[in-house]
């Protein structure tokens, strides 16, 4: 077998195993040289041969000293170093063969293992020979003031990645305080290339000199340079729980308050994908309160003026004014209560950073809550107590781009968790609360006066979400919405049907009054043609059809547009690939029937 292949055969101990320390690693190919050594200095046939190989093994012996001493003085990058020695004990075994042979024989035998084992020095040779230039490779790492190392050892001949990334991890953790923001862009370019890079580098060990140069390092580069590598490693489910199941996001979760704006926004980019890829993430890092520094800072950085310079009044909707401005300057008074002194400095660089660096941080920050927020009902539930649909929509009124977008999605994935909890819905959405109030004016607003389905549609959907919990007096939200099932955008179209249809459903306890505003404003004959247009559309329009023939069968809007017609048809191709749909479909092709004169006999049939 050969060096390379060797490598490729060493495993981890398995699970519940505990891992040898280095000290014991290295005991064994040590004790094991000493032995051949001996054996080589006894031999009576082939001396040179032994005496050669004597000499390999000397050297050998002395290399893996020099590991031990270094060892004992300095916590070392241990992963290339156990598996360097478990290769050098398999091929010290392999020496101990020919050396024995070499011991006492007589007559025709002692001829035949002499010619026999010339072959194999030559093959032995050849594997300490190896085995030295590993122990160098290894040294030379350890030893160096540089970075990292783009020299190969014999052991990765064949998979020259593996090198640069123990090199490169190795200068991470040990090398000198200049040398490591360049090693951890290397394995950020590393795993940037393909996922067996990024696997590699997790199973080498690297995520944790990675989140110590992240929290610990001693210049913004390095720091950022962790987190670009991070960043690059987390792309799938896998290695975010890696990452998590380290026990080390608390490291991330202190960068964020505690740095340079530029490491925020590195750190806060890297939160984001983790929470978008893992539930499991988003659930550790509620635990570990992330969304605090990031609501707090993102609505440290808004300069919030809800009223004008006008005198006070003494009016109701002053007083709310006045109660949303007293709520952030409790939150900014929390922030900077917690803040280190560390952290005030980096507050005050920020404050004279350019403004497209600021609107960098912001967007990374809006961009964190909405992965943090999606299907996380804890971590809603932290945004809202901590006034943030307030500060959310007040940013989607101000702001444009990114920002706006980041801060959107993050409604509407508060919204989406508030639509499956009541208790949450209820306490959230208050229409008499100021944060439920502006996130209503700012979603019918986009609703009404945006152009981009980008914005239109989240909007949309968050209204949609909502439904139940608006009484049948707000009169604001049914005509926007009934004005898009007839929108030329098909995907709007259909998102507002959708939305309508939550309105309609018979879990909404307004359904019947709100089926009757969807029909008084025009409803019907959009949503007759949105029913000719693709699979969605047709599934959404129908739901919504079934949902008005079951609260509104009698209207004569219905009569007028042939819903009846236009329900028999659809259903015949969306219930083909919907099957479920069937009862609801049949219940209101039945109520139509009854309520609408002329029903012929295979309509009765289809009903049943």
């Amino acid at each position: 077998m050969s060096s390379a292949a060797a490598v490729s055969s060493t495993t981890l101990p398995p699970h519940g195993v505990e891992e040898k320390t280095v000290l014991e690693e290295l005991s064994l190919p040590i004790l094991l040289a000493d032995r051949v050594i001996k054996s080589a200095q006894e031999a009576e046939s082939s001396k040179q041969d032994c005496s050669d190989l004597a000499k390999q093994l000397d050297r050998l012996s002395q290399m893996l000293r020099s590991a031990v001493r270094l060892a004992i003085s300095t916590p070392l990058y241990d992963r290339p170093l156990r598996r360097i020695a478990s290769d050098i004990t398999k091929n010290l075994d392999r020496a101990r063969t020919p050396v024995r042979k070499c011991k006492k024989h007589s007559g025709v035998f002692r001829q035949v293992f002499c010619i026999t084992t010339i072959a194999d020095f030559r093959k032995v040779s050849s594997l300490l020979e190896s085995s030295i230039g590993d122990m160098k490779w290894l040294l030379s790492i350890f030893e160096s003031d540089g970075g990292a190392h783009l020299s190969l050892p014999p052991i990765a001949s064949n998979d020259p990645i593996l090198a640069w990334v123990w090199s490169s991890i190795s200068a991470v953790q040990m090398g000198q305080v200049k040398d490591r923001d360049g090693a951890a862009n290397q394995l950020a370019s590393l795993a940037l290339d393909n996922d067996r890079n990024k696997m590699m580098i997790v199973e080498e060990g690297g995520i944790f000199p990675l989140l110590k140069l992240l929290k610990e390092g001693a210049s913004a580069e390095a720091r950022i340079a962790a987190a670009t590598a991070l960043f690059n490693i987390a792309n799938g489910k896998q290695r975010v729980r890696l990452i998590v199941e380290a026990l080390e996001t608390s490291m991330i979760v202190g960068v964020l308050g505690d740095s340079p704006i530029t490491v925020q926004i590195s750190v806060a980019n890297l939160v984001a994908r983790m929470a978008d890829l893992d539930d499991y993430a988003r659930e550790e890092f509620m635990r570990l309160n992330v969304t605090r520094p990031l609501m707090s800072l993102l609505s440290n950085h808004l300069n919030l003026q809800v009223v004008s310079d006008k005198p006070v009044k003494t009016s109701i909707p002053s007083l709310v004014e006045m109660n949303q401005r007293l709520a952030y300057k409790n939150i900014k008074a929390n922030y900077n209560r917690d803040s280190s002194s560390r952290g005030g400095a980096h507050n005050k660089k920020r404050l004279m950073e350019t403004p497209g660096v600021q609107l960098k941080l912001k967007v990374s920050y809006a961009e964190a809550l909405w992965k943090l927020s999606k299907g996380s009902l804890s971590n809603s539930r932290k945004i809202t107590e901590m006034k943030g649909l307030l500060c959310l929509a007040t940013i989607v009124e101000r702001e444009k781009g990114e920002l706006q977008f980041n801060c959107l999605m993050t409604i509407m994935e508060i919204t989406a968790v508030a639509e499956s909890n009541a208790d949450f819905r209820h306490a959230a959405f208050k229409p008499n609360l100021p944060g439920g109030k502006k996130v209503l004016d700012q979603l019918l607003r986009l609703i009404q006066e945006e152009s981009d389905p980008k914005l239109q549609i989240p909007a949309i959907r968050s209204i949609g979400c909502l439904a139940r919990t608006f009484s049948t007096r707000e009169t604001r939200i049914m005509g926007p919405l009934v004005c898009h099932l007839g929108n030329k955008n098909v995907d709007i179209a259909t998102e507002a049907a959708m939305a309508l249809g939550k309105f309609a459903c018979p879990e909404n306890f307004n359904c019947s009054e709100h089926s009757k505003a969807i029909i008084e404003f025009n409803g019907v004959p959009p949503l007759m043609r949105l029913l000719l247009s693709g699979d969605q559309a047709q599934l959404q329009g129908l739901v919504l059809l079934c949902y008005l023939a079951l609260n509104a069968g009698t209207s004569k809007a219905l009569v007028q547009a042939r819903a009846l017609n236009a329900l028999e048809r659809t259903a015949r191709s969306v219930l083909a690939q919907h099957p479920e749909m069937k009862g609801l479909v049949a219940k209101a092709i039945h109520l139509l029937i009854r309520y609408q004169a002329g029903a012929t006999p295979s309509r009765q049939s289809l009903a049943s």
